[in-house]
């Protein structure tokens, strides 16, 4: 109710935002520390803190997220939080006897200064990190950055702790996903393994945030990438980041500490993206061309186009969310024919709009982008007030805006938080653009089923 009171005038705003189209730090260092085998996220900060980032992981993969928190009080607010940092490692490896522990930083903690090299470091001389156990951390703060900030720092932070240079390189690729979808990363193995390529994924939250319901339940499901894989990401021949965002830091830093030669890409979301990333795997492969049956799967999705064609063709679009996916989903809604109107992340990177210059290449010229704190989804609200656009693509917190404009939402990205299928069915790779396609098109359609006059309401579309 609201939304209907806002105007069009677009101020210039520079210390305020309202509604985020981002959410803090600690939430991605928690989903990347997820994608570890047998790892306990802990954020070093208050129970309220750990809570939100626990329910807003939870409300969007619908999947219990563990994690454990210091628990702050206002004495640790004053005299600092050592004390139960140190007790609470003693307390997870005794209670829920986790391989690994991956500790974040909160606004409180980092304000107060605590150090965690100094107090991980005490941990282990004290001897509160069992034999064969382990502890990485990062600095998250949450007055800094955003999720995706967060989620690049706990995978570099992977890379700094385990990874070790090895004199004899393994025919391995070590492969950044990014921030996608337990469906996705499951998506990039598959298409990895098509082009004889075996991968070391960091992180791989496939077979953790979407795992089955198993006769005998456990506190850490099946998936995730082992203390052992870790260390051996040194020993690949190469890497490979999707996404420049969330996956750069991580790969810079292995060439750094171990030599490993890597390549940064968009993320695989579309058909341009998805070529890219292809090629880049061959070539890491070695393959002298791109198997048959990854051709073919690309066939399908360029015929899918080319059919639904008339429904696409000039249908201007709004999109927010995550820098890497929507560089990534721009590109794509322009192969479609599509004209992306507003571009919004509330990620503040100095590329991101550079990137996306370079891929749009001149070719939908009227498109509006804003980046950083003040890029908020009261800002796209108020473009669209000024021209109103044909769909909406990004989380959940764009419906409000659907509903104030009557205009149809696909959702995709970060949060998703009142429907499912985003963790199951992947939209990177050529059969992930497929069902981009198809939601994107029965959106329009059951739009134009419910608005068309009587006499142009059809059985076949």
């Amino acid at each position: 109710m609201l939304l209907r009171h806002t105007t069009d005038e677009a101020t210039r705003r520079t210390a305020l935002t309202v509604n985020p189209a981002k959410t803090c730090q600690p939430i991605g260092a928690m989903y990347a520390a997820l994608g570890v085998h047998r790892c306990l996220p802990h954020s070093h900060g208050s129970q309220g803190c750990c809570s939100y980032h626990r329910s807003q992981l939870t409300r969007h993969y619908k999947e219990p997220v563990m994690a454990a928190t210091s628990s702050f009080t206002e004495g640790s607010a004053v005299f600092g939080g050592q004390s139960n940092l140190l007790q609470a490692i003693d307390t997870i490896f005794a209670t829920y006897e986790p391989d690994v522990i991956a500790v974040h930083t909160t606004c409180l903690s980092e304000t107060i200064g605590d150090d965690l090299v100094q107090i991980v470091a005490k941990a282990r001389t004290e001897g509160r990190i069992p034999e064969g156990k382990d502890v990485f951390f990062a600095n998250t703060p949450s007055y800094q950055g955003s999720h995706i900030t967060g989620f690049a720092k706990m995978v570099k932070s992977m890379v700094d702790h385990f990874a070790q240079p090895s004199e004899r390189p393994a025919p391995r690729l070590a492969l950044f996903p990014g921030w996608v979808e337990p469906a996705d990363m499951r998506e990039m193995r598959r298409l990895a393994a098509l082009l004889g390529q075996d991968v070391i994924m960091a992180p791989d939250t496939s077979g953790v945030l979407d795992a089955g319901m198993e006769a005998e339940p456990s506190f850490y499901p099946a998936g995730g990438t082992t203390m052992a894989e870790l260390r051996a990401l040194g020993s690949c021949r190469a890497s490979l980041a999707s996404g420049p965002s969330a996956s750069s830091l991580a790969v810079q830093a292995l060439e750094g500490k171990t030599g490993t030669r890597y390549e940064t890409v968009e993320l695989p979301i579309g058909l341009s993206a998805t070529d890219r990333w292809i090629e880049a795997l061959r070539r890491a492969s070695g393959m002298p061309d791109v198997p048959a049956h990854v051709r073919w799967e690309r066939a399908r999705l360029v015929d899918m186009l080319c059919d639904m064609q008339q429904y696409l063709y000039g249908r201007s679009v709004a999109l927010w969310g995550d820098p890497d996916q929507l560089v990534s989903l721009v590109e794509f809604c322009i192969d479609m024919g599509m004209r992306p109107r507003y571009v919004v992340t509330g990620s503040s990177s100095r590329s991101f709009e550079e990137r996306l210059a370079a891929v749009v290449a001149g070719r939908c010229p009227e498109m509006r982008v804003a980046s950083g704190h003040t890029a908020d989804m009261l800002l796209l609200h108020q473009w669209i007030k000024q021209a109103k656009v044909d769909l909406l693509i990004g989380g959940t917190h764009g419906k409000y805006i659907a509903r104030d404009e009557s205009i149809p939402l696909v959702r995709h990205g970060f949060p998703i938080l009142d429907r499912v299928g985003h963790q199951y069915f992947p939209t990177v790779g050529y059969a992930g653009g497929m069902r981009l396609v198809e939601q994107i098109l029965n959106a329009f359609l059951e739009v134009k089923d419910a608005t068309c006059p009587e006499e142009s309401f059809e059985l076949v579309m």
